[in-house]
């Protein structure tokens, strides 16, 4: 039974690892578009912003490949799709056949059709960050066109190089998708502090040598300009193919499209009408569709979204329907911006159906646990918003913490599965990383996963 994966990003090399872990002799083939060892696309902000170099992004090294007998194509983009034969083939005239074909083409990024775009830098890949960073060392002022999730990254990004910032905005209120006006407004806020100048409800109309020039002909300026407009799940390949495509390349619950030989996985994929564009869910279908493929019987029932951005001074998590009114929902809220602190919960036959935590994110591990679960929420709900000692306990303790609690989102690993993994001999973060993939995706669970990892280490006598 021949594999071939065609994407070697978040969701391709995640698959590979996954089947590879099952099937330790399937033959398997991989081809990436980007020269180079896959990355962590979630990180790319931090390299952004100088706290993280390129090569610490790696997920895996390039002999890992050569270990696991995995022939990897990088640099080699697939071009089309014969479906009669099983068989795909690159545009240098290489035809790899193949039993069963995985799709994670991943996303582009969206660039507006304005005059002079081609001036600004997209914010998607290493190398789109490689240019920015050169560019930056020599400009004096940055617009980011695009104020959803990666546009605050970028420019938060930028602004930690001590760079002036203008963030522009087509929406009312930044990252509008997740958060509701009054969030919105007290992000753009913390923002304003680490310098960078929020526009909202703005429009870019054309990007000149010396900026920007919005819809109404202001010029907004800056020497170095970031677009973060969003991405589009990339279908091409697939819709050539003859797949049926609509937003993205259309899956069941196996992750199969409606050829039963091709699978689909990432932010190419649609799923029960949504297309997912985070690493947890692409990391969820990776491991049902490796499942399946290695002969499992697992099932994918769509994704529970937790939005996390964890940067200095910006501590975010959204969760479900944050965008509810009292008129459908229970809505507890709490706003004080001098603190940059916006709290806020919608309950629903008395389920935790949305959260937004802006600022101190203390009340995060319960209300996650709360919305993961769909369990009942209890009375008190000002200690939800306002965890005190003993819900802060709760939430945190390793010592009272249930095992079946999800510690790392990103990878769906429990405390009971860190736990499981210390007893197996992995006695430091660094050890149970290795063994869960815990603290690998965005990075916000590393201090819980410490937590707990001290806590057994103390409880066993054994040096942390």
């Amino acid at each position: 039974m021949r594999l071939v994966v065609v994407g070697n990003g978040m969701a391709g090399a995640r698959l590979v690892s996954e089947v590879r872990a099952r099937d330790p002799r399937m033959p398997v083939t991989v081809f990436g578009a980007e020269q180079g060892r896959p990355y962590n696309r979630v990180l790319l902000s931090n390299v952004l912003a100088g706290q993280a170099r390129p090569d610490q992004l790696g997920l895996v090294d390039l002999s890992w490949y050569d270990t696991h007998r995995v022939r990897a194509v990088l640099g080699g983009a697939v071009a089309w799709i014969d479906r009669e034969s099983r068989a795909v083939h690159t545009a240098d005239g290489r035809r790899e056949p193949y039993d069963l074909l995985v799709l994670a083409t991943g996303s582009e990024p969206i660039v507006p059709p304005i005059p002079g775009v081609e001036r600004a830098i997209p914010f998607r890949t290493l190398d789109d960050c490689d240019r920015i960073v050169k560019t930056a060392a020599d400009s004096r002022r940055a617009v980011v066109v695009g104020g959803g999730l990666l546009g605050v990254e970028a420019a938060r990004g930028l602004a930690g190089r001590g760079l002036p910032v203008t963030l522009l905005h087509l929406a009312g209120h930044l990252m509008e998708r997740q958060l509701d006006p009054e969030a919105g407004l007290v992000l753009g806020e913390t923002l304003a502090a680490l310098g960078v100048e929020t526009r909202t409800g703005v429009s870019a109309a054309a990007v000149e040598r010396d900026g920007v020039r919005l819809a109404d002909g202001e010029l907004v300026e800056g020497d170095l300009v970031v677009l973060a407009c969003g991405v589009r799940p990339l279908t091409s390949l697939a819709a050539e193919a003859g797949l049926e495509v609509r937003r993205g390349v259309v899956v069941d619950d196996e992750l199969r499209t409606d050829d039963p030989s091709i699978f689909a996985v990432g932010e190419c994929a649609e799923h029960d009408g949504t297309v997912y564009g985070l690493v947890a869910p692409a990391w969820e279908q990776a491991a049902v569709a490796a499942d399946v493929i290695t002969g499992g019987k697992s099932r994918y029932r769509g994704s529970r979204l937790v939005t996390r951005l964890k940067a200095s001074s910006v501590e975010l998590a959204a969760m479900g329907e944050t965008h509810l009114t009292d008129e459908h929902a229970e809505v507890v809220r709490f706003s004080h911006r001098a603190r940059g602190t916006y709290r806020k919960l919608v309950i629903r036959d008395d389920r935790l159906v949305g959260a937004i935590l802006l600022g101190d994110t203390d009340a995060v591990g319960t209300l996650t646990q709360l919305y993961d679960r769909g369990g009942p929420v209890p009375g008190d709900r000002a200690g939800l918003l306002f965890p005190g000692p003993a819900s802060a306990a709760r939430a945190e303790s390793p010592t009272l913490m249930p095992d079946a609690a999800r510690v790392c989102h990103c990878n769906n690993v429990t405390k009971g599965q860190i736990r499981a993994c210390w007893e197996a001999g992995a006695k430091d973060v660094a050890g149970v990383a290795a063994a869960t993939r815990a603290t690998t995706g965005c990075g916000t669970c590393r201090e819980a996963v410490a937590g707990i990892v001290g806590w057994l280490c103390e409880q066993e006598g054994v040096p942390a």
